[in-house]
């Protein structure tokens, strides 16, 4: 869109000051003209840079729940290897999958992954406590795998495709 475009759109006129607190969605509209139009002088930016902070949290907070999802279920396939089922196994390869495409999407996040593990084991451990209806005790009190065994490892019930 040329600069005269953006600049004729409603949201990017002068006086167009929709509150942030008032009307998300328009907010973000209006700020987009604006910068796109090269504005920077009234663009709102204290409330852009929180948005762009809730943006890095957000993809870190993906992070944490599909490791946790993946953690769950190894701690699972570890304690219950009778129970072993195929939808264990699509769920962790999900969440491998998961994880690939954050990190490709997002390197940024690869140097907090042991941050990001130390977060959810504990919730993942308590997780697969009440699903194995073994006490939590049962389970080691900090993360026993690596990073090799969080996105590497074979799992035996893999279906041979």
């Amino acid at each position: 869109m040329s600069q005269s475009a953006v600049r004729n759109r409603p949201e990017a006129r002068a006086g167009a000051s929709t509150r942030y607190d008032e009307d998300l969605y328009t907010w973000v509209q209006e700020q987009v003209a604006l910068l796109r139009a090269g504005r920077l002088d009234e663009i709102d930016a204290e409330n852009i840079a929180e948005e762009l902070s809730d943006v890095g949290r957000s993809e870190f907070a993906k992070l944490e729940s599909a490791l946790r999802v993946l953690v769950m279920h190894m701690l699972k396939w570890d304690q219950q290897p009778e129970l072993w089922t195929p939808s264990w196994v699509f769920s962790i390869r999900e969440q491998r999958r998961r994880l690939d495409r954050l990190f490709r999407q997002n390197p940024g996040l690869k140097p907090r992954r042991e941050e990001a593990l130390s977060e959810i084991y504990p919730s993942a451990r308590d997780w697969a406590s009440l699903e194995t209806h073994f006490d939590v005790s049962e389970f080691p009190p900090e993360c026993p795998y690596t990073w090799d065994d969080l996105l590497l490892r074979p799992f035996e019930a893999d279906p041979k495709v």
